[in-house]
């Protein structure tokens, strides 16, 4: 029995609530279960240095944890003058997940910064900030068509991520705290709207896995994904 007492194959509670802040062209707030996000997307007509006069855009994300978004308060990174290798982990898989189905030609010289603050973490954090950083990307594009600064289509697909792992010698999806805290082995899927895989992190905290095991965890990643991405599609709609 998983300590939520879901079955081994149910999502947490989701929720992908847009346009939470005023003065950014595309946010969300998404939750899954206890783990709350707050993604906002910015629009700025500038690009890195080594990006200018090349006729593509980008997309770039930051990533961080408020300082009581656990159980005991963590020092805010700022303070400390550098980021953790974590931090500098997440953010970069964030932003490499939503390139992956970008045309950033279409995009034009223009950098998109997608922001992802966890106001409450229980685990997931990484894969609930890539699922509302999709959502939040999307309407920050929708500003931009709005006000004909792009043409064509430059979501070329959604993106959507999901946690899974072996708890108690069974596979289960999206895990919480409580399960990825014990867990024998977890992973994270990231994984277009059609099914194809953007990248898959997987660790034995514990005993290695079989191949069999992994596609289990697979098999459970497409379902968590269709899941999610259906529920991006209704939050856009």
């Amino acid at each position: 029995m998983r300590p939520s007492r879901r079955a081994p194959d149910e999502l947490r509670a989701v929720s992908l609530e847009r346009g939470v802040v005023k003065y950014a062209e595309g946010s969300c707030l998404v939750k899954f279960g206890d783990t709350h996000v707050l993604v906002t997307a910015t629009l700025e007509e500038r690009l890195p240095p080594w990006l200018k006069g090349q006729g593509r855009g980008w997309v770039t994300a930051e990533y961080g944890m408020l300082p009581r978004a656990t159980l005991e308060r963590t020092r805010r990174e700022a303070s400390s003058g550098k980021q953790s290798g974590r931090t500098v982990e997440i953010q970069r898989l964030i932003g490499r997940s939503l390139r992956a189905t970008l045309d950033l030609e279409a995009l034009g010289e223009r950098q998109i910064t997608v922001d992802c603050d966890v106001l409450q973490a229980d685990g997931g954090t990484r894969t609930a900030s890539i699922t509302g950083a999709w959502v939040a990307l999307a309407d920050c594009i929708a500003w931009m068509k709005a006000r004909n600064m792009i043409k064509t289509n430059v979501l070329r697909d959604h993106v959507a991520a999901i946690s899974c792992g072996i708890y108690n010698g069974a596979p289960v999806l999206d895990l919480d705290y409580a399960e990825d805290s014990t867990a024998d082995t977890d992973a994270n899927f990231v994984m277009t709207g059609d099914g194809r895989i953007i990248e898959v992190q997987g660790t034995a905290e514990k005993t290695p896995f079989s191949q069999a095991e992994f596609l289990a965890l697979m098999a459970l990643a497409q379902k968590g994904v269709a899941r999610l991405v259906d529920l991006q599609k209704m939050a856009v709609a």
